[in-house]
């Protein structure tokens, strides 16, 4: 790579008259700049940002460690970090942990090891030692999609459980009595959540709360919500729930199309809701019913704690809980 010595040679400047051009360009004459400017044009000189950094004793960049790129909901709470992050003149690194808890923890390591400003992430399990581990040793965490039960980080989520009760109050409004609850696993909070949103508004609207089947699948992909599918079909019609509420939007398209294939009726013979309201979720075969959290807002939010948390001696953790709301569409109707 091209050095700022080089830079400085064929422009018949000094190291320091660079370097000025660099990082205080006001202090340097239109001229000269100029002059420098063009030989790094012509060298192909690239700034070496991370040596820069190291010198300074900080880095312009924030991560975000998110569950599950394929998940179009995380993409969406990313894009909103990214523009709070470039309202703020920081780059954002975007990491995959794919559920897994080990892919999570060497994430955490390197992104840690290259002095991120601060992580943003939405972790396998929010309890998890490492997410206490790293802001002591001075790297700021925001834990995002998820609660905790201390205040030793800024979170930023969605009452899940409320979003449980709007879906299943939505579907016995509509006369469903029998409702599966389909997603998993429930090790993640969100999954737990939900689920327990939907038995209690079951049990307040004076149902048992066997009257919610749980319908356990591996992952909450398309996969899995055909595999759901399968399941409900190949139930006795007198055993079978009229109406299922999905973990998330992805399990609800997968449950769409396996009902759809198998000539299942969507709403006749099951009716569906999902929830984040992804964009996917309206253009759907039958546009789908679900709950909607506030996406980009929750992206955004998170950065401008974690950005504050990395500027401001005197940041105090905030506990953010956004409200879902039910949009409903063709995948359910009054029965």
């Amino acid at each position: 790579m091209v050095s700022v010595r080089e830079v400085a040679r064929a422009a018949g400047v000094s190291l320091g008259t660079v370097s000025n051009v660099l990082n205080r360009p006001h202090v340097v004459s239109e001229s000269t700049r100029l002059r420098v400017q063009h030989a790094m044009t012509e060298l192909g000189f690239v700034r070496n940002e991370s040596a820069r950094q190291l010198r300074a004793g900080r880095s312009n960049t924030i991560a975000y460690v998110v569950l599950d790129a394929a998940n179009p909901f995380f993409t969406d709470v990313a894009r909103g970090a990214e523009g709070a992050a470039e309202a703020a003149d920081l780059s954002l690194y975007l990491c995959n942990s794919d559920n897994r808890p080990d892919r999570e923890l060497s994430y955490l390591t390197r992104l840690e090891q290259q002095r991120v400003a601060g992580v943003l992430i939405t972790p396998v399990d929010a309890d998890h030692p490492s997410l206490d581990e790293i802001p002591r040793r001075g790297t700021p965490v925001v834990v995002v999609d998820r609660t905790r039960a201390d205040r030793a980080h800024c979170t930023v989520a969605v009452d899940d459980v409320l979003g449980g009760e709007l879906a299943a109050a939505h579907l016995l409004d509509l006369g469903h009595e029998r409702i599966a609850f389909v997603g998993g696993p429930h090790v993640l909070g969100q999954v737990r959540d939900r689920c327990a949103g939907a038995v209690r508004e079951v049990v307040r609207a004076g149902h048992p709360a066997e009257s919610v089947v749980r319908i356990d699948t591996a992952s909450n992909t398309v996969g899995g919500g055909r595999q759901a599918g399968a399941r409900i079909a190949g139930m006795r019609s007198s055993h079978r729930p009229t109406a299922a509420f999905c973990a998330n939007d992805l399990v609800a398209l997968g449950l769409l199309q396996q009902c759809v294939a198998l000539g299942l009726d969507v709403p006749g013979d099951l009716a569906i809701v999902g929830y984040d309201d992804i964009e996917f979720a309206d253009a759907a075969a039958v546009p789908l019913t679900s709950v909607r959290q506030p996406r980009h807002e929750l992206g955004r939010t998170a950065a401008a704690l974690l950005i504050e948390e990395a500027t401001d001696p005197d940041h105090e953790h905030q506990q953010v809980l956004f409200t879902p709301e039910l949009v409903a569409r063709a995948s359910t109707r009054r029965r």
